[in-house]
């Protein structure tokens, strides 16, 4: 099939186009940095895109022409400048949604996240279930697909925890029992081909989570023995105090370490599927 991957370069979007082209489909590999794709076989066009430019659905339109599928993987944990999680997260696949529509194309697999549904408070959420929603009012089939914590070689996502993992205190939000399932790379990789085929039941949401469930605590002293460090002395922080303490992110380089990401934590729906 003819495939339009946006997200090219990122680690869930390196995987997909591996594995894309190990099935021999014919990719539009778009990202802002061809230099940084992994993988380029001679089934692979590369499209260099600034995201920030692609809000409206003509941006779109010439891309798309004989089109089959288009997988949207574009995503941001911290904002920046023009890189909004509005923009990024919810404008920018509007118009590529609606355009594919115009266009034709038979599928669109749209990589959301656990926690964007009715109930979704934060900023991330929140633009995630915007560009959910606007595909689901599509005349087309279309996936939803909702990882919780994606793992696995050269994850990003798992940025803000090894940082927190590293530090030498380890300040445990309402003593960290908080449950999480993360689901490896691969997973989702294979969700991505199995909604790929021809028989597969289109028009679904698809929470994606791992088999096992894991406290915040626990995960943080698996991270810290892998980096080869002692344990960490440990002790409950309130809710509400971290909240108050995201000036440490500045102070320790860290842009993950911020007031969104720390609530994220805190909500167990975000990362669990209950």
């Amino acid at each position: 099939m003819n495939i339009l991957l946006t997200g090219a370069t990122g680690f869930i979007g390196h995987h997909i186009l591996h594995a894309l082209e190990q099935q021999n489909h014919h990719v539009t590999a778009c990202c802002r940095s061809p230099e940084k794709l992994v993988f380029r076989s001679e089934n692979t066009r590369t499209l260099q895109l600034d995201y920030a430019d692609m809000m409206k659905e003509i941006d779109w339109l010439p891309y798309l022409k004989n089109i089959d599928v288009v997988i949207n993987c574009v995503g941001i944990i911290v904002e920046a400048k023009q890189q909004t999680f509005q923009t990024l997260h919810t404008q920018v696949p509007t118009a590529l949604f609606k355009a594919a529509e115009q266009a034709a194309v038979k599928k669109v697999i749209q990589i959301s996240a656990l926690g964007a549904d009715q109930n979704a408070q934060s900023a991330y959420h929140l633009s995630k279930k915007y560009a959910d929603d606007a595909l689901k009012a599509l005349s087309m089939d279309w996936y939803v697909l909702q990882p919780s914590i994606v793992y696995g070689d050269g994850a990003q996502s798992m940025a803000l925890f090894h940082a927190l993992a590293a530090l030498p205190v380890h300040a445990l939000i309402d003593g960290g029992d908080q449950l999480m399932q993360p689901v490896h790379v691969s997973d989702l990789v294979e969700t991505i081909i199995q909604c790929l085929k021809p028989d597969s039941k289109a028009c679904i949401t698809l929470p994606l989570v791992g088999p096992k469930a894991i406290s915040f605590k626990n995960l943080l002293e698996q991270l810290r023995q892998r980096l080869g460090k002692k344990p960490a002395v440990t002790f409950s922080l309130p809710g509400g105090l971290a909240q108050r303490s995201v000036f440490m992110g500045k102070w320790l380089g860290e842009p993950t370490f911020n007031a969104e990401n720390i609530d994220q934590i805190m909500t167990v729906k975000n990362f669990m599927f209950v």
